[in-house]
């Protein structure tokens, strides 16, 4: 009798009972798991990306080596392959090279703006704005080149060419159309502005605090706060920035194509009709006209191109890897 009385008093109090938590052991097990997962997605990540760039160099490398290989006689474009991509490799560094220089100081500039002088309101629209304009298309600042900055040019290249005609980079007769390699050169320092200066901005919010307050406690002024503070520690930070530019710059192809008037030479001169090619412009303006082995050509050009970027961003590692121990980054 007493145990079946209290049969139903027992069941309602495991009835009651919550749930335990789980050990330390099943916790420990749960995390376990989940790194394995984390670590094998990075992993995958990782060795996809390399997978990726194995893939692109072998397809350039299988398809570029008929170019390399056959008697001149048997090319669409009649030249040995080294002599024929030197004009458009010349071009496609000198280009990049002017939009470099001309971006960077101005992108450096406008993200100090935004980081440290700026009303908040001010800097926040202004951010915005950067982060749009480098979602443009290309070939929307390859119109407003051709279209705008071309003929606006034009009086420039003439009184260049009218008072500092002495000096090489001057020389010659000016173009009759603005269709220049500098014009061209513009246009790409207008399209990686807002890459180099939306990542020169978030280097530059990055900078320790109590180093700036330092600075300023000590008596500097801002912009001295800024020299000793913040530009040392964003070093790095502003290489890789403009190494990402470079690549952009380096790989652009509508642009370059819709704005310049190019031919194949190298030269230095900034304000003639007669312009160096880059190698993606020469592909996309050759590659409709190409056949057999004028198409090999092309995608070895391709190859001195994938070349180069690399070098580019091997060389921009490098100096950041030197660089680094003297940043405050660490």
């Amino acid at each position: 009798m007493s145990s079946s009385t209290g049969s139903p008093g027992t069941a309602g109090a495991a009835s009651n009972e919550l749930p335990q938590p789980p050990g330390p052991g099943q916790a420990r097990e749960v995390r376990r798991i989940g790194d394995r997962i984390f670590s094998g997605l990075s992993t995958g990540s990782g060795i996809a990306i390399l997978a990726v760039l194995a893939l692109v160099a072998g397809f350039l490398i299988l398809q570029g080596i008929p170019a390399l290989t056959s008697p001149i006689e048997d090319l669409q474009y009649k030249q040995p392959f080294f002599e024929y991509v030197a004009p458009f490799a010349f071009g496609t560094v000198w280009a990049a090279f002017l939009a470099l220089v001309m971006a960077v100081p101005v992108a450096i500039g406008i993200a100090l703006f935004i980081s440290h002088y700026a009303p908040r309101r001010l800097a926040t629209s202004l951010g915005y704005v950067i982060d749009l304009l480098a979602a443009v298309p290309s070939v929307v600042f390859g119109l407003w080149g051709i279209g705008v900055l071309a003929p606006l040019m034009q009086p420039v290249y003439r009184w260049l060419e009218d008072n500092l005609g002495w000096f090489p980079l001057f020389a010659g007769q000016a173009s009759g159309t603005g269709r220049t390699i500098l014009t061209a050169a513009i246009v790409l320092a207008v399209m990686i502005l807002p890459i180099v200066t939306a990542l020169s901005r978030e280097v530059f919010l990055q900078t320790p605090r109590l180093h700036e307050e330092a600075a300023l406690a000590l008596g500097a002024t801002r912009w001295e706060m800024i020299r000793m503070a913040v530009l040392p520690f964003s070093r790095s930070g502003i290489i890789s920035a403009a190494m990402l530019g470079l690549g952009r710059a380096l790989g652009e192809t509508m642009a370059v194509a819709m704005v310049l008037s190019p031919s194949t030479v190298i030269s230095f001169v900034l304000i003639s009709s007669t312009n160096p090619n880059t190698i993606a412009a020469n592909i996309a303006l050759s590659f409709p006209e190409s056949y057999n082995l004028g198409v090999n050509q092309l995608i070895a050009t391709g190859l001195v191109l994938f070349v180069i970027t690399l070098a580019v961003n091997m060389l921009a590692r490098w100096i950041v890897s030197r660089r680094k121990e003297f940043s405050g980054a660490n």
